[in-house]
C-alpha cells in the first residue's frame, strides 16, 4: 500500500476506533500546522463518519515560543476567553477531543520552566470542564502522532528532511498497529490481550509492588485497597469503548498517594516542554519525591515537582515489558506518548478516578479520601530497562514475580 493510503486508514483508524465517534457527535482537532495535510484526512473521516462539527485548533511551534519568548507574566495566567468557551463548551456538549502530537521536541529549548507551571495552572482552573470531561470519564479523547520536520529529524538526524518525515511515519504507522491491511482488527485482538492481564492484576489486588535494577533503582509503590488495573483502552460513564492513546502498551493504575519509598533511576530521557531530563533519578519518603538529580535538565526536574501541592506524589504506575514494538524499535522518540510505551513508567502529579472501584463517581474529596493523588500536572517518565525485576507483594506478604528482566513473569507472561 502506498503511504497515503496507509496515512487514509490510520485517520479511520483514530476516528472510528480511537475516538469511536458516533454520529451527531462533534470534535474537536487539535494539530500541528506542519501535518495539515494529515489533519485533512482526520477531518473528512469525521464528517464521514457522521460528525456534527470539527473545529480545529492549530499549533505552531514558532509562535507558541515567540509568545513564551515576548509575553508578558499576565498573559500566562489567564486563558483567552474564547479558548476557554470553545474547550469547556466541546465538553459539556458531549464532544470528542482527538489532538494530533507532533511538537518539535527542541521547539521550547531555554524558555523559563515557571511561564510553563502558571500556563498548567491557569487552563486547568479555566477549562475545568474540559479537563473533568477527560479525567471523570465524561468525554472520548484521543492522542496519537503525526509526522513533522523538526520532530521527524531530531529522531533521525542523519537523514534529508524529507526521508526522515517519511521514516518518522513508518514508525507511526508501525507503532499504531496501522501498517497492515486491517488496524481495527489488529487494535482489537491487541485490546483482548490486555484484558487477560488486566484481569489477574485486578484479582491479586497486590497490596504493593516493590521494583529493583542495576541501575541503582530499589523502589517500593503501596497501591490502594480495591484499586484497579486498566490499559488498551477506556469506557466513559456512558458505555463507550475508545482509545486514549495511539500506540498503547501499559497496563496501568494509580497507587496509593502516600505510599512511595525508595529511589528509581529514569530509563530514558524526559522531554518535557521542549527541554530535555537525562540521568535523572527521583528519591520518595512517605510517598512525596524529597530528593532528585539529574545530568542534565535538573531545574526543569525541579520546575515539575514545584508545579503544585500534588505534583511530588506519585498518579500513576505503569507496566511496559521491555519486548513491547516500541522498545524493540530501538527508536528514542523524545515524545511521551511513543517513549513511555518502551519502558515501565511512573507518573507525578494526577491520578485517574477509573483506577478505584467506583472513582468515576467519586468528587475531588472522595477521591481523596481514597487516596488518588490530584494535581494540575501529569508527567510521566521512564524507568523499565531490560533487567527491571517487579515483585507483587500480597496484603499477607506473600511475594509474586510481576516482571523479571524487563518482561511479563510468572501467570502474566
Amino acid at each position: 500500500m502506498s503511504l497515503d493510503a496507509l496515512l487514509q486508514n490510520y485517520a479511520r483508524l483514530l476516528i472510528r476506533t480511537g475516538c469511536a465517534l458516533r454520529p451527531g457527535q462533534e470534535v474537536l482537532l487539535t494539530a500541528p500546522v506542519e501535518a495539515a495535510g494529515f489533519a485533512r484526512m482526520v477531518a473528512q473521516e469525521a464528517w464521514e463518519a457522521g460528525a456534527s462539527a470539527v473545529t480545529v485548533e492549530w499549533v505552531d511551534d514558532v509562535i507558541s515560543r515567540l509568545k513564551y519568548l515576548h509575553a508578558p507574566q499576565s498573559a500566562f495566567e489567564k486563558v483567552p476567553d474564547w479558548l476557554t468557551v470553545q474547550r469547556n463548551g466541546v465538553a459539556e456538549r458531549g464532544g470528542v477531543i482527538l489532538s494530533l502530537d507532533g511538537d518539535d521536541p527542541d521547539g521550547m529549548a531555554g524558555i523559563d520552566p515557571s511561564l510553563f507551571t502558571a500556563w498548567a495552572r491557569a487552563v486547568h482552573r479555566d477549562c475545568k470542564a474540559f479537563y473533568d470531561g477527560m479525567d471523570l470519564g465524561r468525554n472520548v479523547w484521543c492522542i496519537a502522532g503525526a509526522a513533522t520536520p523538526k520532530w521527524a529529524q531530531k529522531v533521525f538526524p542523519g537523514l534529508p528532511e524529507n526521508e526522515a518525515v517519511e521514516r518518522l511515519w513508518q514508525a507511526i504507522l508501525s507503532t499504531a498497529r496501522a501498517d497492515g491491511p486491517d488496524p481495527a482488527g489488529a487494535w482489537a485482538d491487541h485490546s483482548a490481550a490486555f484484558r487477560r492481564r488486566t484481569q489477574l492484576l485486578n484479582a491479586r489486588q497486590f497490596d504493593a509492588l516493590h521494583y529493583t535494577a542495576a541501575n541503582g533503582t530499589d523502589f517500593t509503590v503501596g497501591l490502594n485497597q480495591n484499586h484497579v488495573w486498566a490499559g488498551g483502552g477506556a469506557e466513559t460513564v456512558d458505555g463507550t469503548w475508545f482509545f486514549p492513546n495511539m500506540p498503547t502498551e501499559e497496563i496501568f493504575t494509580s497507587p496509593h498517594r502516600d505510599r512511595a519509598h525508595g529511589i528509581v533511576h529514569s530509563a530514558l530521557p524526559l522531554n518535557y516542554n521542549g527541554g530535555l531530563i537525562e540521568d535523572f533519578w527521583v528519591k520518595f519518603e512517605g510517598g512525596a519525591a524529597v530528593d532528585c538529580g539529574a545530568a542534565k535538565g535538573l531545574e526543569l526536574l525541579k520546575s515539575i515537582l514545584a508545579e503544585d501541592e500534588g505534583a511530588q506524589n506519585l498518579g500513576e504506575v505503569a507496566l511496559v515489558p521491555h519486548a513491547s514494538p516500541i522498545a524493540q524499535s530501538g527508536i528514542l522518540f523524545y515524545s511521551t506518548l511513543y517513549d513511555e510505551n518502551a519502558a515501565c513508567h511512573l507518573a507525578l502529579g494526577k491520578g485517574f478516578p477509573e483506577c478505584v472501584q467506583g472513582g468515576l463517581e467519586m468528587d475531588e474529596g472522595a477521591l481523596r479520601d481514597h487516596h488518588i493523588n490530584l494535581s494540575a500536572t501529569h508527567v510521566d517518565f521512564m524507568i523499565g530497562t531490560a533487567d527491571l525485576n517487579i515483585t507483587g507483594i500480597l496484603p499477607d506478604g506473600t511475594e509474586v514475580p510481576v516482571f523479571r528482566a524487563g518482561n511479563w513473569a510468572g501467570e502474566f507472561a
